[in-house]
């Protein structure tokens, strides 16, 4: 068991995370209190909270949206329509899914196109990419690297959490053969424990994914 001085140090990186379809506005600004008491390098939570979550942080930790959440499969004018609200409303990060099915069936001119549309409106502002890793073979998660690279996003990320399954390893190691320079990784989707957070970090992730962490944390007090 890591002790409680490595645990913090791990928490810098992670993403604090309540994307429930059942969270309520005091269930995010509970989750930003966490981050903030925990010094959480984030907290990722629903855009239609972006507004609740960024009032309770008041800038002490990021606020990261997720769009086109948890399939990927919205029309690219309704993310680029959410990112836009997300943003607006003070989220300096967003976590967007990959459109899949699109992307499964080797159309990678509307995958590039979308993204690369969705990192223009960001700006200076974090667009990290869920490519969802449980529904690509190697060859496939490859070429993700190569696609999120050129369409200029600042992250790849594992998984949703929500798919059948979420981040392991070898991906993460596959993920730091093939990115170009630049782009950093975000391994998220089952990682309960802070020793799988450190495994994590230590075959190349920048940041974590995480809901559970920091109730690690609070259960030893």
């Amino acid at each position: 068991m890591l002790n409680e001085s490595d645990c913090l140090k791990i928490l810098k990186c992670v993403d604090h995370t309540e994307l429930s379809p059942l969270a309520t506005e005091a269930d995010i600004r509970r989750t930003v209190r966490e981050a903030v008491r925990w010094g959480a390098g984030a907290v990722c939570i629903p855009s239609s909270f972006v507004r609740e979550a960024v009032s309770e942080a008041a800038g002490a930790t990021a606020v990261a949206a997720v769009t086109g959440f948890p399939n990927g499969y919205d029309c690219s004018a309704a993310k680029l329509k959410e990112t836009e609200y997300a943003l607006e409303n003070g989220a300096s990060e967003t976590d967007t899914v990959i459109n899949i099915g699109k992307f499964l069936g080797g159309d990678y001119g509307y995958c590039l196109k979308e993204l690369g549309e969705l990192k223009r409106l960001s700006g200076k502002k974090v667009l990290k990419v869920i490519v969802e890793c449980c529904y690509l073979d190697e060859a496939r998660k490859i070429d993700a690297c190569k696609l999120v690279t050129d369409s200029g996003a600042d992250f790849i990320k594992t998984s949703t959490g929500f798919g059948k399954g979420g981040a392991v390893i070898d991906d993460v190691k596959l993920f730091r053969a093939h990115i170009g320079a630049g782009v950093k990784i975000k391994a998220a989707g089952g990682i309960r424990d802070f020793e799988t957070a450190a495994a994590m970090i230590a075959a190349g992730a920048d940041r974590i994914g995480a809901s559970r962490l920091i109730k690690i944390l609070e259960s030893r007090k």
